[in-house]
């Protein structure tokens, strides 16, 4: 990540985008500020076999430790975030269990961020545990803003949306063309694709605001920047409405 700071400079911004890095430290909050980004997010891991294999350190500890970030964010305007990694599982110790996730949240609440998201890094999630996960921690902590993030690794990346609205939770992590993915997540894919959550909620009449044909362009360059397919449905087989078959096809 040695020139991200270049690429954000870079950045044309947009009025009514919000601008957002992923930090790991003090140093990467600093880094962000100079670089003119006011919203960071800070992640740790709920598995406590993950995060003492990679940083020798419990998942509380991790998070405790972001206090130093916490003062340096609230003295300099910079409004912090928090991402769950492993929520519901990993591949070091299986499923991660909410009692865990609890203890992760309540340790960011210590450190005033109200902005969280349960993050499905290894794609192990189910949507019976994404409804359970879901409905305990908005009634836990209802002044949490609470997102999800998921990976199709194992198919069920849409499914668990659908388990995660019907527990009331309207935000979702997504990625154009579905790009993305974890090198620490044995067989991970990219997150869920942007155009198939959209055109999966306006196929439900679930309105996004989103121009799903703007959507699909995006994507498609993305596709040809990379120059490969990538693991987008919409984008192979087009969007429902344009298969329209005249009474003739559909006898033949």
């Amino acid at each position: 990540m040695a020139d991200t700071d270049e690429v954000v400079r870079r950045m044309k911004r947009v009025d009514g985008v919000e601008y957002r890095v992923l930090v790991m430290n003090l140093r990467g909050l600093e880094r962000a500020k100079a670089a003119g980004i006011t919203k960071a997010k800070l992640t740790a891991s709920a598995s406590r076999a993950h995060s003492l294999a990679n940083i020798n350190k419990t998942p509380e500890e991790v998070v405790r430790g972001f206090s130093e970030c916490a003062e340096f964010a609230a003295a300099n305007g910079i409004e912090l975030s928090g991402a769950i990694s492993t929520a519901f599982g990993c591949s070091m110790e299986g499923r991660v269990s909410l009692e865990q996730v609890l203890s992760v949240i309540s340790c960011f609440r210590e450190i005033g961020v109200k902005e969280l998201s349960l993050s499905d890094t290894t794609g192990m999630a189910n949507p019976d545990q994404v409804y359970e996960y879901s409905i305990k921690v908005k009634k836990q902590f209802p002044d949490v803003n609470w997102f999800l993030h998921f990976h199709n690794t194992r198919g069920m990346g849409l499914a668990n949306v659908i388990a995660g609205m019907m527990a009331g939770i309207d935000r979702y992590d997504a990625c154009f063309a579905g790009l993305g993915g974890c090198p620490f997540a044995p067989g991970a894919s990219g997150n869920i694709a942007t155009e198939d959550l959209i055109h999966m909620c306006h196929e439900m009449g679930i309105q996004t605001g989103y121009d799903l044909d703007a959507v699909l362009s995006i994507g498609r360059s993305i596709q040809q920047m990379i120059g490969h397919d990538t693991a987008s449905f919409i984008l192979k087989a087009g969007k429902c409405s344009d298969i329209v078959y005249s009474p003739k096809e559909k006898k033949n």
